[in-house]
C-alpha cells in the first residue's frame, strides 16, 4: 500500500507539472521539423510567385527558413513533424507546385482563390493520403482525371473554375468515400456528371449556379447554355441511394421535367437533410407538408420557384427551421401570421410574391427573428409596435406593401442590433418617431414614398445616423433648415432624395467623401451645378426634373475631371438645350438619360461610347445619322443593350441599327417611320420591342403573305414584349407569336390585321392580349385556356364569331376582358355578349341583347 501511494504522488506531480507548462510540449513538436518536410516546402515557395498585377512584389516570402516549418502560416504538422496540411488560400499565387508530391503524409490541400493551372494534377498518385483538397475559384479548365485516383479523397471543392461537364461524366464514381462535394459555379452543363450518383456517403452536394460561369466569362446565352440539367438520370434516381445527406445544394439546376415530384421524392429519400437550396430549379407545386416535418430540415430556399401555393397548415411544422426563402415563388392566398412566431426562426425572406397576402402578428419579447424581408408583397394593416422590441432583428423590409398607420417607436434599446430598415412604398402616415434618429446601428435606411404627415421634415434630423451608407427619403417633403456644414454622414455611400420639394443642393453633400449613388431628381433645384458635387467617387447621379444649368466644361481641369467611376448619368426633363459637352470625358458611362429636353440638331460622334448599355434620347428633336459615326471595330458597339428613340420626329428606321447585335431594348414608338419593316430589325437578342404609334403597314418587307414564309419576326425567342399599336399593319398576326414562350405582353390593337387569332399554346407566359380594333375573324382559339397567367384581354371591335368561351372564367388571373363587338353566341342560342367583363372565375358580367 505503501508503495501504491508512492505511485500515486508521483502521478499527480507529473500532471501538475505538465499542466503548469502547457507550451513545452507545443515547443518540442515545433523543433521536431523534419528536414526533408522542411525542404520540400522551401522548394514549393521558391517556385510560386504573386499572380502579376499583386499588389506585393511578384517574389513570395511567406516562410522564414530561420524559423521552424511547423510554425509556418497555413503549415499544420503531425506529432512526428510530418506535414499534414497546407493552406495557402487567396494569396493570388501562381507557379509550379510540384514539389509538394514530396509531402508524402500530405491530409488536406487548400488552394483556394489563385492562379494554378490544369497541369497542378497531371500526377497526384503521390499524395494517396489527402482527404481533403480545395481548388476552388482558381478559373482552372480542361480535365486532370487524376484526382479521381485519390480513393481516400473525402472532401472536394472545384467551386468557381471552367470545367466541361463531359469530360467528368463518370470520374467521381471513382472516389467511393466523398462525404462533401462542392461542383457550383464550375461551368458544369448539360446533364449533371453520373458518377455522382454512386456515392453514397455524401452528406453535402453543391451543385448551384452554373450561370455564375456567363458572367465571369462574358459569355453570351447565344453560344453557350449554362443549364445544368436532371433529366437522365432523372431527380428520384439521383438522390434515392444518398440517404445520409443532410446539405443539399441545387440553385439553377432545371429539374422541371420532374417538377410535380420534387417534395414528395424528397421528403422520403432524404431523412436527414439539414439544409436544401433549390432556388430557380423551374419546381411547381404541390408544395407537400411532409418536407416540412423532416427531422432535421433547418434551412430551406426554394426562391425562384412557380409552387404557387403554400400547403394546408402550412405554419403547424415539426421540423426545427430556423430559415425560409420562398422569393418570387408566385405564391397566392394568406400567408399564416403564426409562421412568424416558430420558436426557432431566424430569417424569413417571401418577397417578389405581389398576390401573397398577410398580417404581422404581435411578437412575443423572446422571438428570435434576425431577418425579415416581405418586400413586394401584399401584406396590409397596421406594423405592430412589438416589431420595435426584437432585441435579435437585424434587417427588416416591409417595403412595396399595403401597411398603413405610424411607424412603431423603433428605439436603440429595443432593436440594439438593427442594421437595415426599409418601410418604403407603403400607406404609413403620422410623424417619424423621433426615437429612430437613436438607432446607431443603422446602415441602410429607407422610408421614402408614404403618407407622413409631417410637413416639411428637417434632413438635419437624419446627419444623426453617423453609421448610415444608405439613406433614403424619396418623396418625403424635406426642409434643409440650418444646412449644417458641420455634421455630415462618413460613411455615407448612397444618397435618394428624389421627389424632396428640395430647391437647392444640400450642403453637406461638399463633404460626402465615399458618395458612389446621388439622385436628387424630380426636385425644385434650379440654377448652376455646384463643383464640389461631381465627386470622383460617383458611380449614379440623377439630377432629372430639375430647372438646372449644365456645365458645357467640367468643373475640374486635373486628373479627376474624367470622372472614371461615372457609369450611370439621369438628366432627362433638364430643359438642356444642347448635348452637354462634358460627356465627351466620361469613358466609363453605361446608362445615358437625356430624353424630355429640348436638345435638336445632330447627335455627337462623341456622344456614341464603346461603353454604353442605355442610352435614351426620347422627346427630342434630334437628327440620328443613317451611319455610324465610327468605322472601327467600336462601330458595332457591342455593349448597347437598349436604345430609347421614342417622339424624335424619326421618319425612317436608322440604319445604324443594322449593326447593334446585342439589343435587348429598342423603343422608335411615337414617331413618323412609315412602310415595312426592314428585317434588319428583327434581332434574336430582342426582349422589348416599341414600334407603337406610327405608320407601319408590315411586319415584313419582303413578305405579303406572312404566313408562308418564316419571317425574321420568328427568330425573337427570347421575346417578352412587343407592341405595334396604332399602325397601319395588314394581313395576318404572324402564327409564331403564339410559340414564343417568353412573350408576357403582346400589343397590336388600332391596326389593319385580318384572318384568324393565331393558336397560343406556346405562349404560356402570355399575361397581355391587346387585339381589339381589327379586322379579326373566325372563332376564339381555345390554346388561350393554356395562358393561366393572362391577366388582360382585350378583342372589342373584331368580327369573331364564336360559342361564349365560358372557359375564360377559368383562367385564375384574368381581370379585365373586353370582347365588345365580338359576337358570341351562348349554348341555347338566346343570348349574345357585347361586353364582358371577368374579375377573377366568378364574377362574370353578361349584356342580353
Amino acid at each position: 500500500m505503501e508503495n501504491l501511494g508512492i505511485l500515486i504522488a508521483l502521478f499527480f506531480l507529473f500532471s501538475s507539472s505538465t499542466s503548469l507548462h502547457p507550451s513545452s510540449h507545443t515547443n518540442n513538436l515545433q523543433n521536431h521539423c523534419l528536414h526533408d518536410q522542411r525542404s520540400a516546402l522551401l522548394q514549393l515557395q521558391h517556385h510560386l510567385y504573386y499572380a502579376p498585377n499583386f499588389t506585393f512584389s511578384s517574389k513570395l516570402d511567406l516562410w522564414d527558413p530561420n524559423t521552424h516549418c511547423c510554425s509556418w502560416k497555413g503549415v499544420t504538422c503531425d506529432a512526428l513533424g510530418h506535414v499534414i496540411g497546407i493552406d495557402l488560400s487567396y494569396q493570388n499565387l501562381s507557379g509550379s507546385f510540384h514539389s509538394i508530391f514530396n509531402l508524402h503524409h500530405l491530409q488536406r490541400l487548400n488552394l483556394a482563390g489563385n492562379n494554378f493551372n490544369t497541369t497542378l494534377f497531371v500526377t497526384c498518385d503521390a499524395l494517396g493520403h489527402v482527404i481533403g483538397i480545395d481548388l476552388s475559384y482558381q478559373n482552372l479548365s480542361g480535365s486532370f482525371h487524376s484526382i479521381f485516383n485519390l480513393h481516400h479523397l473525402q472532401r472536394l471543392n472545384l467551386a468557381g473554375n471552367n470545367f466541361n461537364t463531359t469530360l467528368f461524366q463518370y470520374g467521381f464514381g471513382k472516389l467511393p468515400n466523398l462525404t462533401h462535394l462542392n461542383l457550383s459555379a464550375s461551368c458544369f452543363h448539360d446533364q449533371i456528371p453520373v458518377g455522382i450518383l454512386y456515392l453514397t456517403r455524401l452528406v453535402s452536394l453543391n451543385l448551384s449556379y452554373q450561370d455564375d460561369c456567363y458572367w465571369r466569362n462574358d459569355q453570351s446565352f447565344a453560344s453557350f447554355d449554362p443549364t445544368l440539367k436532371l433529366e437522365k438520370p432523372n431527380f428520384k434516381t439521383f438522390i434515392k441511394n444518398m440517404r445520409s445527406l443532410r446539405e443539399l445544394y441545387l440553385d439553377g439546376v432545371n429539374i422541371s421535367s420532374q417538377s410535380s415530384e420534387w417534395c414528395e421524392t424528397t421528403s422520403l429519400s432524404l431523412p436527414k437533410l439539414s439544409v436544401l437550396s433549390m432556388s430557380g430549379c423551374g419546381l411547381t407545386g404541390p408544395f407537400c407538408s411532409s418536407l416540412l416535418n423532416l427531422r432535421y430540415l433547418s434551412k430551406l430556399n426554394l426562391d425562384s420557384n412557380p409552387i404557387s401555393y403554400l400547403p394546408p397548415k402550412f405554419s403547424k411544422i415539426s421540423s426545427p427551421l430556423v430559415s425560409l426563402r420562398l422569393v418570387d415563388c408566385n405564391l397566392s392566398g394568406h400567408f399564416p401570421a403564426e409562421f412568424f412566431l416558430l420558436p426557432k426562426m431566424q430569417r424569413i425572406d417571401i418577397s417578389y410574391n405581389f398576390r401573397l397576402m398577410g398580417q404581422l402578428p404581435e411578437f412575443p419579447i423572446n422571438n428570435t427573428l434576425e431577418v425579415l424581408s416581405l418586400q413586394y408583397t401584399n401584406f396590409s394593416g397596421s406594423i405592430p409596435a412589438s416589431i420595435a422590441n426584437l432585441s435579435n432583428l437585424v434587417e427588416l423590409d416591409l417595403s412595396d406593401n399595403n401597411f398603413n398607420g405610424s411607424i412603431p417607436p423603433f428605439h436603440r434599446s429595443g432593436v440594439p442590433n438593427l442594421a437595415s430598415l426599409d418601410l418604403s412604398w407603403n400607406h404609413l402616415s403620422g410623424s417619424i418617431p423621433s426615437s429612430l434618429f437613436t438607432l446607431s446601428t443603422l446602415q441602410t435606411l429607407s422610408l421614402g414614398y408614404n403618407s407622413f404627415s409631417d410637413c416639411q421634415l428637417k434632413l438635419d434630423m437624419f446627419l444623426q445616423l453617423s453609421n448610415l451608407t444608405r439613406l433614403d427619403l424619396s418623396n418625403i417633403s424635406l426642409l434643409i433648415g440650418s444646412n449644417n456644414k458641420i455634421r455630415t454622414l462618413p460613411q455615407l455611400e448612397s444618397l435618394y432624395l428624389r421627389s424632396c420639394n428640395l430647391t437647392e443642393f444640400p450642403e453637406f453633400i461638399k463633404s460626402q467623401n465615399k458618395l458612389t449613388h446621388l439622385d436628387l431628381s424630380n426636385n425644385r433645384i434650379h440654377g448652376l451645378v455646384p463643383n464640389w458635387l461631381w465627386k470622383s467617387t460617383l458611380i449614379l447621379v440623377g439630377l432629372s426634373s430639375n430647372a438646372i444649368d449644365i456645365p458645357n466644361q467640367f468643373p475640374f481641369d486635373d486628373a479627376n475631371s474624367s470622372f472614371p467611376m461615372l457609369r450611370f448619368l439621369l438628366l432627362a426633363s433638364c430643359n438642356i438645350s444642347t448635348f452637354p459637352a462634358f460627356l465627351k470625358s466620361q469613358e466609363s458611362l453605361e446608362y445615358l438619360d437625356l430624353s424630355n429636353n429640348q436638345i435638336s440638331g445632330a447627335v455627337p460622334n462623341w456622344l456614341w461610347k464603346s461603353t454604353l448599355e442605355i442610352l435614351d434620347l426620347s422627346s427630342n428633336a434630334i437628327d440620328i445619322p443613317n451611319q455610324f459615326p465610327f468605322d472601327d471595330a467600336n462601330s458595332s458597339f457591342p455593349m448597347l443593350i437598349s436604345l430609347r428613340l421614342r417622339s424624335c420626329n424619326i421618319s425612317t428606321f436608322p440604319a445604324f441599327l443594322k449593326s447593334q447585335e446585342s439589343l435587348e431594348e429598342l423603343d422608335l414608338s411615337n414617331n413618323q417611320i412609315s412602310g415595312a419593316v426592314p428585317n434588319w430589325v428583327w434581332k434574336k437578342s430582342l426582349q422589348y420591342l416599341d414600334l407603337s404609334n406610327n405608320s407601319l403597314t408590315s411586319l415584313d418587307q419582303f413578305s405579303s403573305n406572312q404566313d408562308s414564309l418564316q419571317i425574321p419576326i420568328c427568330n425573337l425567342s427570347h421575346l417578352w414584349r412587343f407592341k405595334a399599336s396604332f399602325n397601319e399593319l395588314s394581313g395576318s398576326i404572324p402564327s409564331c407569336l403564339g410559340n414564343i414562350s417568353s412573350l408576357e405582353y403582346l400589343d397590336l390593337q388600332q391596326n389593319n390585321f385580318s384572318g384568324s387569332i393565331p393558336d397560343f399554346g406556346g405562349a404560356t407566359q402570355l399575361s397581355t392580349l391587346q387585339l381589339n380594333d381589327n379586322k379579326l375573324e373566325g372563332k376564339l382559339p381555345r390554346s388561350l385556356a393554356n395562358c393561366t397567367m393572362l391577366y388582360v384581354l382585350n378583342l372589342e371591335n373584331n368580327t369573331l364569331h364564336d360559342t361564349f368561351p365560358l372557359w375564360l372564367g377559368k383562367l385564375p388571373g384574368l381581370t379585365f376582358n373586353n370582347l365588345h363587338g365580338c359576337h358570341h353566341s351562348f349554348p341555347d342560342g338566346s343570348m349574345r355578349a357585347t361586353d364582358v367583363t371577368i374579375a377573377g372565375k366568378d364574377a362574370v358580367l353578361l349584356w342580353l341583347l
